[in-house]
Parts: structure tokens; C-alpha cells; sequence
């Protein structure tokens, strides 16, 4: 079982920057591919970004592409969200997931992930 809390989510300007952290429990955080999905009121959940559990695979939305970087510290048992250049369309419920297929390739499909935190809201004014 993993469990998964998000942080650092804000109300911010259009052009400002956050950084959202997804802390893990559990000895096997390093093996796992992780996630971010958001959830914008009356839409669908929309993948965001994944890393792989090494870190050296990254994927992104062409929403957020040149953006967002998600990266992950493993010793710390920690995912990331770096989010630069906000827009008012990135407001959402910010969710990061935990993929328990040890060792496999991130995935972008919502369905391939286990477990998942509680969000943290991101509002961007514009």
C-alpha cells in the first residue's frame, strides 16, 4: 500500500509559478512510475505529466509541455511539479498517482495507476 499527499497548490497569477510536491509512504516509492492528473470543475481527469521510476523517462502534455517539469528525489520518497508561466486554463484539482507495476514505463492513462492523494487545488487568476 502507498500512501500519497500533495502539496504546495495556491491561488497565483496568470505568469507566476508553483511547485507542487506529492510526499509517498512506503519502502517501494523508487520502483514505482508516478503521475500527475488534474481535474477542472465539470471536466474529465486529464493526465498532466509522468516520470519513470529511475526518473530518466519523462512525459508530458502538449498542454504543459515547455512549461511544467515533473521530476522525482527518490530518497526523499517525493514526486514534483515545477509550473511555470500558469494560465488561467491550468486551474484544477491537481492529483499525483502511484503506478505499482514494479519497474514499468510510465504510462499517461489514468487506468495504470494504483494509488492516488487527495489533490491540492491550483487557481490561476487571470
Amino acid at each position: 500500500q502507498v500512501h500519497l499527499v500533495e502539496s504546495g497548490g495556491g491561488l497565483v497569477q496568470a505568469g507566476d509559478s508553483l511547485r507542487l510536491s506529492c510526499a509517498a509512504s512506503g519502502r517501494t516509492f523508487s520502483s514505482y512510475a508516478m503521475g500527475w492528473f488534474r481535474q477542472a470543475p465539470g471536466k474529465e481527469r486529464e493526465f498532466v505529466a509522468a516520470i519513470s521510476w529511475g526518473g530518466g523517462s519523462t512525459y508530458y502534455a502538449d498542454s504543459v509541455k515547455g512549461r511544467f517539469t515533473i521530476s522525482r528525489d527518490n530518497a526523499k520518497n517525493t514526486v514534483y511539479l515545477r509550473m511555470n508561466r500558469l494560465k488561467p486554463e491550468d486551474t484544477a484539482v491537481y492529483y499525483c498517482a502511484a503506478d505499482r507495476r514494479v519497474l514499468a514505463t510510465a504510462s499517461i492513462r489514468a487506468d495504470d495507476y494504483d494509488y492516488w492523494g487527495q489533490g491540492t487545488q491550483v487557481t490561476v487568476s487571470s
